[in-house]
């Protein structure tokens, strides 16, 4: 991840412009995605987890770090914590009336997210794309799509690596006459279609695009008419080329909330 991309110029463009929607939906976005060390009052029990909760003028709030650093630099001495994404702190804290202070202590891209942004975040992951069935019949260059929603696009594949080859993004013709846009994945690993698709939705929701629509599908290259169309695709579209995947040592037990289907319980 680009300095450009971090959760620290993300903040730092919310901030400089607090009226520009945009940037406090790349912000969200940012959030969502990033790895966050929630401070615990002890070790977590299995997936039982009691974070640290203050009571302040704005509320009860619980802290989390985007960084080992700077917890150890906020909380002064070591302490327990869980390493969890963004996205599933919102999930446990929404609708609970607790917000979440993001390096609280520290002034260095501070920020309280209040109980209804953690609601609506956790609603807003939740959106489920629908199905929809037609043919194509032709493809164009990519027009008229706002730089935020290329950007968005770029930075969830960004953080895809090895789910895919690459992804094709273009114009798109239906035999039905409706026209639209069409984000196509090659290569796409087996199982990764879920995720897949959950990114692309994700970096539509997050782009600011109003009313925005962009299909997803994907082209198998080992058969003939999904190495077709993607030869055809491929002349007009926009190219985003995932990362190589990471060579990881062998994993270790999941730290609570790692395994998405069993999520921490915030006690």
């Amino acid at each position: 991840m680009t300095d450009a991309q971090s959760l620290d110029a993300a903040h730092a463009a919310m901030t400089a412009h607090p009226e520009d929607e945009a940037a406090r939906l790349r912000y969200y976005a940012r959030f969502a995605d990033d790895m966050l060390y929630l401070v615990l009052e002890e070790e977590a029990v299995g997936s039982n987890i009691r974070p640290v909760v203050l009571e302040l003028e704005e509320g009860s709030v619980v802290l989390a770090y985007d960084s080992e650093e700077r917890m150890g630099e906020a909380t002064d001495a070591p302490v327990p914590y869980a390493e969890l994404p963004g996205r599933v702190i919102a999930a446990q804290l929404a609708g609970q009336n607790v917000a979440l202070g993001i390096n609280l202590g520290l002034g260095e891209a501070e920020f309280l997210v209040a109980p209804e942004a953690l609601s609506w975040l956790s609603q807003t992951l939740e959106h489920t794309p629908v199905d929809v069935s037609a043919r194509p019949v032709s493809f164009e260059a990519p027009r008229g799509l706002p730089a935020g929603l290329m950007l968005a696009i770029e930075g969830k594949l960004a953080r895809a690596g090895g789910l895919a080859q690459a992804a094709l993004l273009a114009a798109v013709r239906y035999d039905d006459g409706r026209q639209g846009h069409m984000l196509a994945f090659v290569g796409a690993a087996p199982g990764a279609q879920t995720a897949l698709t959950r990114a692309a939705s994700e970096a539509l929701t997050f782009s600011g695009v109003e009313a925005g629509e962009m299909d997803v599908t994907f082209l198998d290259i080992g058969h003939d008419a999904g190495r077709a169309a993607a030869e055809r695709m491929a002349r007009v579209a926009h190219r985003f080329d995932l990362p190589e995947p990471v060579v990881t040592e062998p994993p270790k037990p999941a730290a609570p909330g790692m395994d998405p289907t069993k999520p921490p319980k915030l006690r």
